[in-house]
């Protein structure tokens, strides 16, 4: 795997049970991903709002249906994201809270995370990336 792509609302969003963390730790787990040296995107359903300086930090791609005219689970939401990261679907990683968006990466032949919560998330992306992602326990 080269490539992890996330959504907004529901994962980067999750606070992990109120663990105390400074950050939401699906925050952290991208930071560990990105620092290993693979490519990381934020994929979300929103109208806009993403082009705070602090995602250029995370992300080396943002794409926003209300910007790009296409939405999850359309298979081009995924394609789109996947060329902005210059790596082929199939060494990309998605996660979403949503199953229906899961199921549509998956159908462009990316591996899906359906998340629950940041622990069980932050565990199975460990296993798929073999790296630590974790900045404290959860």
């Amino acid at each position: 795997m080269r490539a992890l792509i996330l959504d907004f609302g529901g994962v980067m969003t999750d606070l992990g049970g109120g663990s105390g963390a400074d950050e939401p730790p699906m925050v952290t787990a991208t930071r560990a991903v990105r620092a290993a040296g693979l490519r990381t995107a934020l994929l979300s359903n929103a109208d806009g709002g993403f082009d705070q300086p602090e995602w250029a930090e995370l992300f080396d791609a943002v794409v926003v249906s209300g910007t790009v005219g296409v939405a999850k689970p359309d298979p081009e939401a995924y394609a789109l994201t996947a060329r902005r990261l210059e790596v082929p679907p199939e060494q990309c990683v998605f996660v979403d809270d949503l199953r229906r968006n899961v199921d549509g990466a998956v159908a462009v032949g990316m591996v899906g995370v359906h998340h629950h919560s940041a622990r069980g998330t932050v565990d199975e992306l460990e296993a798929l990336f073999g790296l630590s992602l974790r900045g404290q326990p959860l």
